[in-house]
């Protein structure tokens, strides 16, 4: 783009966020920090504005934050049209327009997609209907769920014992409720973190009380003549009462709306270059069409350039702020997104943070700590380097190892700074289960090298 026709952009031009959420609401406020001072419109289909998700699944269920007072601090007024309540329904590339679901079109100049994702409901929607079947996504979700636990149910059975099922079962627990957790693979968190974190998480959700039934999968939800679920199935041919059943079986981009539009866009999110802008589907970048947050896919050059699909608060914020100064500057002042992969969760007492990308390691050497005391540092690694570590209770190391992911520093790990522990200096299989299956579980996605790769095939049945 010409110097005069960008001048003209931060002008006078329209820029259409589509997902009014983090990243949305950050992308804008960069935007206009920047200089942008044309027209600028946040398209969202809840009829909120941005609000924070991560307390849902904690402080909201113990009844610490009201669901209704969890809206996203402003750093700046970002003088924009809300077009809230109103879902992007498709997207015409050439004419350069978003429709929505009330009939409506937006035109734009640049467009920023950040639409993230949602809960995956279950299969069966006459049993998703009984009263008592919570999704946890919305700050809807989290009102009725916490509503219902209140009330004091008998039991409340979680479907998948991701981050979110843990954690949903962390509050009950720590609630006095009863809580049963069934989980396909071995142990909790095996998605993310692997087979041998896994156990450890397994084993503190055992001393708290839950009931965890692992290497089954629900078969069928039962409910009673008034429509209200009452009891669980299971593979192993065992039934559960339950009063309350939460699915938290992982979640879906939400790409459905850009099908036929000629976006790299599927099941596995938007591709997008380090730049934050958009693929077609024939891997050819496009000038006016940029991917932030949950929903993008893009490569990172520390991880083998693979695209890497990032559900974290911290990633949303960067990707934003990276697609917002790229999408007002020439090409020469553009910056590439290459925020380090984290995440963190508190269930049962202990604090779990990970940096880097756990799911691509083989090999995990516990290098601070012991697993037995719940407070470790396990470093991940991958074709004799390190690339990835997770902490419980144990934090300050994190650092550390960001710092030698980012070097591609050699593993097995050999710092003066390891614990001589001979059973802790020896790797061992991370125990990841078979990528080819689908799972729930990790925070961080690997999605391949092709930007055009959009199929990829999900099996509610094996859940």
């Amino acid at each position: 783009m010409a110097v005069e026709d960008m001048d003209r952009l931060r002008r006078t031009g329209r820029i259409a966020i589509v997902g009014a959420s983090l990243a949305g609401l950050r992308a804008a406020e960069t935007l206009r920090a920047e200089g942008f001072a044309g027209e600028l419109t946040l398209i969202g289909d809840e009829p909120y504005e941005p609000y924070d998700r991560p307390p849902l699944s904690k402080a909201v269920l113990l009844g610490r934050a009201d669901p209704h007072r969890t809206e996203l601090p402003r750093c700046r007024d970002i003088d924009a049209k809300w077009r809230l309540g109103t879902a992007a329904t498709g997207l015409d590339l050439t004419a350069g327009r978003v429709r929505l679901s009330d009939g409506d079109e937006v035109e734009y100049d640049r467009l920023l997609i950040a639409t993230g994702v949602r809960a995956r409901p279950w299969p069966k929607e006459s049993e998703a209907r009984l009263d008592g079947v919570f999704l946890l996504r919305t700050r809807d979700d989290a009102a009725g769920l916490h509503q219902r636990l209140r009330a004091g149910p008998r039991r409340v059975f979680v479907i998948g014992a991701g981050f979110a099922g843990c954690e949903v079962a962390s509050a009950c627990r720590e609630q006095g409720i009863e809580v049963t957790v069934a989980e396909r693979a071995g142990a909790p968190l095996v998605g993310a973190l692997g087979g041998v974190v896994g156990a450890v998480a397994a084993e503190l959700m055992h001393e708290h009380g839950v009931d965890l039934r692992t290497r089954v999968t629900v078969t069928a939800l039962e409910g009673d003549a008034a429509g209200r679920v009452r009891a669980v199935h299971l593979s192993d041919e065992s039934v559960v009462e339950a009063d309350v059943v939460v699915v938290s079986l992982g979640s879906q981009r939400n790409t459905e709306w850009l099908n036929g539009s000629g976006l790299g866009a599927g099941p596995r999110g938007i591709a997008c270059d380090a730049g934050c802008r958009a693929f077609d589907f024939r891997g050819i970048v496009t000038d006016d069409v940029f991917v932030a947050g949950d929903v993008a896919r893009s490569p990172h050059a520390l991880f083998e350039y693979q695209f890497l699909s990032l559900e974290h608060w911290g990633n949303a914020v960067a990707q934003a702020e990276t697609a917002a100064h790229n999408m007002i500057c020439d090409g020469t002042d553009r910056r590439p997104h290459l925020w380090m992969p984290a995440f963190w969760s508190s269930q049962f007492g202990v604090n779990i943070k990970s940096v880097g990308v756990p799911p691509m390691g083989e090999e995990l050497m516990i290098t601070q700590g012991s697993t037995a005391e719940r407070r470790f540092v396990g470093v991940y690694g991958h074709k004799g380097r390190v690339v990835a570590a997770v902490s419980f209770d144990n934090t300050r190391w994190l650092e550390f190892y960001q710092r030698a992911i980012e070097r591609g520093a050699p593993f097995p790990v050999e710092y003066p700074t390891l614990d001589r522990r001979p059973e802790n200096r020896r790797p061992v299989p991370a125990d990841f289960p078979d990528p080819s299956l689908p799972t729930h579980g990790p925070m961080v996605t690997l999605s391949g090298y092709s930007p055009a790769d959009t199929q990829l095939v999900f099996h509610p049945a094996r859940h």
